[in-house]
């Protein structure tokens, strides 16, 4: 079964404020020579994704510099490859004048090219996460468990300093989600963190932006996982590997020093 690929390029962007003045959260130089970018980039074409659509907001002049044709990935290809997609490419989409602010108006706004896909399954995925993973593993479990969506999510200690806009999943035995929510701070402990990625059926995508419109949904999140957690087939798929998430400039420095970690640059 085949799988395209969107990646949010801006969504974060205020969460690095420091170094997205002039830049996407996508462009953030990370490790020297790359960019916060290449991992998503890379997991989806190491996985066999080979049509990646790249939504932009703003700022990403220095981010087209970067990606380029998408040579270095091998996605510079008349069919498939690496387009980039600006918010609201079309007059009908954008009839009120503005830019997304979310995830699921992000989706809104390139429904277009969701609808013009031929793929069966889309892979979302932000781009403010370090981590070297297999997808296709992610998208079989998906196939075989007949899920409608696929959560990526990675157990993690939480505390009360670490509450910022996180999303807790909770599964039963099986894997399918119960419950989800974002993280109150109310406890310290172990929790499955969704890490934003996310395996869906594109017609099933199609079917929830049309809903998300019709009933002026704004949020991935609160509109479409919390409400169809108990009554659609969600699932989680959790990742053992390294995976780090860049959601302050400390997150950023502390991800740079693990690099001197002789394993976890081999892994990454």
């Amino acid at each position: 079964m085949t799988a395209a690929g969107l990646i949010f390029s801006n969504i974060h962007d205020k969460s690095l404020p420091e170094l997205t003045r002039v830049r996407t959260m996508a462009s953030v130089p990370f490790g020297g020579r790359y960019r916060l970018i290449d991992f998503a980039l890379s997991n989806m074409v190491n996985s066999g994704i080979t049509k990646i659509g790249l939504i932009t907001h703003y700022n990403y002049q220095s981010l087209l510099d970067h990606v380029g044709t998408g040579k270095d990935w091998d996605l510079a290809r008349r069919s498939g490859g690496i387009k980039i997609l600006p918010p609201y490419i079309t007059a009908f989409a954008n009839s009120n004048n503005v830019l997304y602010n979310t995830r699921l108006e992000a989706l809104i706004s390139i429904r277009d090219f969701i609808s013009d896909c031929k793929e069966e399954i889309v892979v979302l995925s932000d781009c403010d996460s370090v981590c070297n993973i297999d997808l296709s593993a992610m998208i079989d479990q998906h196939i075989a468990t007949n899920a409608d969506i696929t959560l990526g999510v990675k157990s993690s200690y939480l505390s009360q300093d670490s509450a910022r806009t996180l999303t807790i999943v909770r599964s039963d035995d099986s894997g399918r989600v119960t419950e989800v929510g974002e993280y109150q701070g109310l406890k310290n402990g172990f929790e499955d963190v969704c890490v934003r990625i996310i395996v869906i059926g594109r017609k099933y995508l199609e079917e929830l932006i049309t809903d998300a419109v019709a009933r002026g949904y704004t949020s991935f999140t609160k509109d479409i996982l919390v409400r169809n957690c108990k009554f659609h087939n969600i699932r989680t798929f959790k990742f053992d590997s390294y995976f780090a998430t860049v959601r302050s400039l400390s997150d950023y420095f502390r991800c740079s020093m693990d690099l001197l970690d002789p394993e976890i640059r081999r892994s990454l």
